[in-house]
């Protein structure tokens, strides 16, 4: 396994890797509002069309609707919280780092990294699982045809209002299913790559913008490729109303499975996996410029 750069302080990886966040949501914010319209359509009546053929008609629809605006639709609350939400990450993926604690010229194995990455997952549920109940909601509006939706607040004043803060919290459990364990691929995935492609006596810190883009983007697709079942699982508890689903995400697997299928829990792949690449790229390529714009500036912080 190639040479990994040496371990950062928290002050100074936090503003990066904010940036980073940052990147990923505005690049990959108009492709996320296609997958939670796709997973929550419901069944067309017998003879009928379904309200969406596919994300490019999901795409397209949304676009002549609501314009590019509607592509942007709930993008305050993960923008808002991607901050925070990283410095929570990377909190737990530096405690992971060090359980069990390693040894000081130790350099992490791949499943010590996934690991690591997996516990990172479990500290952003807490702000990931109401960020993706108000986004999803904000996002189906479009197909109930409501022509005046609420603001981010405004919806995350109304959950809380019409069941505390159990509302705003809706579907935890599976953002926990969805996050742990896609949470656990980025880490050895990108490193991986990054080593792979690292030309012998180079170091990874002067790897090419474009293999950065390359490794980033993949580890993203690997990183969806586990998370998209409960992420569909996910988006349909979370926009149910309340009660339909008395025994949480269980109901919700047998309906689908029963009346659509095991492919239903796919729904919104192309949208997801078309998104997984540029977004997930621009997030590392973010992270890794900001970080060596900060190197320049504060080299010894």
């Amino acid at each position: 396994m190639a040479e990994q750069p040496q371990p950062i302080s928290p002050l100074k990886n936090f503003p990066p890797r904010g940036f980073g966040g940052v990147c990923l949501v505005f690049v990959g914010h108009p492709l996320d509002t296609i997958p939670p319209p796709l997973q929550t359509q419901p069944k067309p009546q017998p003879g009928q069309p379904p309200l969406y053929s596919g994300t490019f008609d999901c795409f397209r629809k949304t676009l002549v609707g609501e314009g590019i605006r509607g592509l942007y639709r709930g993008m305050a609350a993960p923008i808002v919280g991607v901050t925070p939400m990283f410095a929570v990450c990377f909190f737990g993926f530096g405690l992971g780092k060090r359980l069990p604690p390693p040894k000081p010229d130790d350099v992490l194995t791949y499943p010590q990294l996934f690991a690591a990455g997996m516990l990172s997952g479990v500290f952003t549920t807490v702000i990931m699982a109401p960020g993706e109940r108000i986004k999803c909601l904000l996002q189906i509006q479009a197909a109930t045809g409501e022509t005046n939706p609420p603001r981010s607040l405004d919806c995350a004043k109304q959950l809380y209002r019409e069941a505390g803060i159990r509302g705003v919290y809706k579907g935890t459990v599976l953002t926990l299913m969805r996050d742990v364990p896609a949470s656990g691929m980025s880490p050895p995935t990108y490193e991986w790559l990054k080593n792979i492609l690292t030309p012998e006596g180079k170091s990874v810190s002067d790897l090419s913008v474009p293999r950065i883009l390359f490794a980033g983007g993949l580890a993203g697709i690997f990183n969806w490729a586990v998370a998209i079942p409960p992420d569909v699982l996910k988006s349909r508890f979370q926009t149910a109303p309340a009660g339909k689903y008395p025994n949480g995400f269980r109901d919700v697997l047998r309906e689908l499975i029963r009346e659509e299928g095991v492919a239903s829990l796919y729904k919104g792949f192309t949208a997801v996996m078309i998104r997984a690449f540029p977004a997930n790229a621009a997030c590392f390529l973010g992270f890794e410029v900001a970080m060596k714009f900060l190197n320049w500036i504060a080299p010894n912080l």
